[in-house]
Parts: C-alpha cells; structure tokens; sequence
C-alpha cells in the first residue's frame, strides 16, 4: 500500500554549471540560466510504502510525517534562492532532478521508525507542465 502527502513552497534558483561557459550555460539551460535566478512555486508529493499497523490502520502516523517534511524539505527550501542558501546547490546545479534527489536524501532516513513503512518515491513538481519522480538508489 501507499500514502501520498502533498507540501508546497517557495524558491528561486539560477541553472548554470560553473564547468560550462556562458555561451553553453545559455545553450543548455536557456532563460533559466540568467545570474539574477527565476522563481517557481513547487509541489512536493511524498509517497511513503508500507503495510498498516493492525491497531492503528495505518502505514505511518501522518502527523509524524508532516512533521518531517516541514522540518526537512519546507523549512530548508521555502523562500530561498536555493544556489546560495541551501547545500548541496551551492556545489551543485539546483534543477528539478537534483532537488527531487536532495529531498529523497533528507527524508528517507526519518520515514521508517517503526519498520513498517520506507520512502517510496518523492516528486517534484517545477511548473503545472514538468515534474520529477524519484525512487531512490
């Protein structure tokens, strides 16, 4: 079985590789890679696996993990410029596919305290048209 929790927040960041010249950065990355940044409103979906505890009913207490996703994912990302205020993005280029990695690192060692549950997947939505699903290594 699978549970689902949605968060949204927050954040600006700048596509470009510092590897790449600014003709490439512009190439690769387009308006995106304008040094001033650009800002979304992401979506975050959370899907956690598991069966239900027999007593309980259920998978993971749910308030035990909006508890997690605020201090792990919304209290780090919300109304930040994400290439100067959040690690690893100050190493790493802050796209859509690098954040859905980030997330998943920061939450999967919090989710299963009880054995029962595991990280399934985290998405992220950039805009209504893309998002990124990550399922872990």
């Amino acid at each position: 079985m699978i549970i689902s929790k949605k968060v949204e927040f927050s954040a600006s960041h700048i596509c470009r590789s510092a590897e790449l010249s600014d003709e490439e950065n512009e190439r690769v990355y387009g308006a995106a890679s304008n040094p001033l940044g650009h800002g979304h409103n992401y979506i975050v979906e959370v899907a956690i696996e598991g069966a239900p505890e027999p007593v309980t009913g259920m998978i993971l207490d749910l308030k035990h993990l909006k508890d997690i996703l605020e201090a792990r994912v919304l209290s780090v990302y919300d109304h930040r410029l994400l290439n100067r205020e959040v690690e690893p993005f100050d190493r790493i280029v802050p796209t859509v596919e690098n954040m859905a990695i980030d997330i998943w690192n920061r939450l999967a060692p919090h989710i299963d305290l009880t054995g029962r549950a595991r990280l399934f997947s985290v998405r992220v939505h950039e805009t209504n048209e893309l998002f990124v699903e990550y399922r872990g290594e």
